[in-house]
């Protein structure tokens, strides 16, 4: 009954059937001129027949009609063959797997980014993450330390979520750059994804960690994980938020010091590329430049299903046939 109702889904196999639904008004014209026919007895007068009530039989005797006209109509739309259909979808996709490594050290809250260099740089990953339906896609932050905020994962939904949780001073303070790296590389490093890919943003220089630059440049290569460094910060000097002894805090012009070299040197030697990001729309533009270059191979293979809807018309159209036939050799029997 479902499908009955679904037009938005309901086709014809041969709709040219409904032409005959032209024969219904030349069958009721017929009908008329019939009666016409039909021997008729004359009376002078009709003084005496008013109270005369018509009987049930005369009364109800269009019903037959109303049957024939249902009966034609269901074999007409089963003659059409109605046909309920629905579409899947087959995704087959290239496999790319990626990790967002986030640096969350205290400088990631200078303000030459708005609101500051943390959320604009969650905004624009959460952008990237909807314009990846079908990459698995993880997420490391660190600073004086990292780790995993969230494992790679289909689930975009869970990973925006997150994202969004992410704030600076959750962990150590200082840029342990090499172990940013080195925990992303060791998270994608046993996925299934035919193309590994590392994302790692830093407003700074390598200044603590257990594992150097270098080692991390060398285990990514290693597992041919694909690097693109950013480094986030204006040219020159920046505002930074700074709590004083009393608990207010205040603005400060710090110097703006992103360790280019090797940030180049991991992603040219890793086969990524190397971006600067000095205000919003720049941020953005590199994400948008990092999804033309990993694009993803999707094949989408669409199916057509069909499922047979007459039986019902056929049925209505028996049973009106049949109820029509019953009652006119029965209750609506006439003598000739």
């Amino acid at each position: 009954m479902k499908a009955l109702l679904d037009w938005k889904h309901m086709s014809f196999a041969h709709p040219w059937f409904f032409a005959l639904l032209l024969l219904i008004p030349l069958m009721i014209w017929w009908q008329n001129r019939s009666k016409k026919d039909t021997p008729s007895l004359r009376l002078t007068t009709l003084k005496g027949l008013g109270n005369i009530r018509p009987s049930a039989k005369v009364r109800f005797r269009p019903v037959l009609n109303v049957l024939r006209v249902i009966t034609l109509i269901g074999l007409i739309i089963a003659l059409a063959r109605p046909q309920s259909s629905n579409v899947t979808e087959s995704i087959d996709s290239e496999g790319i797997d990626i990790v967002l490594s986030l640096d969350v050290s205290g400088s990631m809250l200078a303000e030459d980014l708005k609101p500051n260099r943390i959320e604009a740089a969650k905004k624009v990953a959460m952008d990237f993450v909807d314009q990846r339906p079908t990459d698995r896609i993880g997420l490391v932050i660190f600073s004086g330390e990292s780790f995993t905020q969230c494992p790679i994962t289909i689930d975009h939904n869970v990973l925006k979520e997150q994202i969004s949780q992410v704030q600076s001073g959750v962990l150590v303070d200082g840029t342990a750059l090499g172990n940013g790296l080195a925990t992303a590389v060791d998270r994608i490093r046993k996925t299934d994804g035919k193309t590994k890919v590392v994302i790692l943003l830093t407003d700074g220089v390598n200044n603590t960690g257990i594992i150097g630059p270098e080692t991390a440049l060398d285990i990514a290569k290693a597992y041919k994980v694909r690097v693109y460094t950013i480094g986030v910060g204006t040219i020159g000097e920046a505002p930074m938020p700074v709590k004083m002894p009393d608990g207010t805090t205040t603005k400060q012009m710090m110097k703006v010091d992103v360790d280019e070299p090797t940030l180049k040197k991991i992603a040219v030697e890793t086969g990524g590329k190397f971006y600067r990001a000095t205000n919003n729309a720049s941020l953005a533009a590199i994400y948008k430049d990092i999804d033309k270059l990993e694009k993803t191979k999707v094949e989408i293979s669409s199916y057509k299903h069909y499922a047979e809807l007459f039986f019902p018309f056929a049925l209505i159209a028996i049973i009106s046939l049949v109820l029509e036939m019953l009652l006119r050799y029965t209750f609506f029997r006439t003598i000739t």
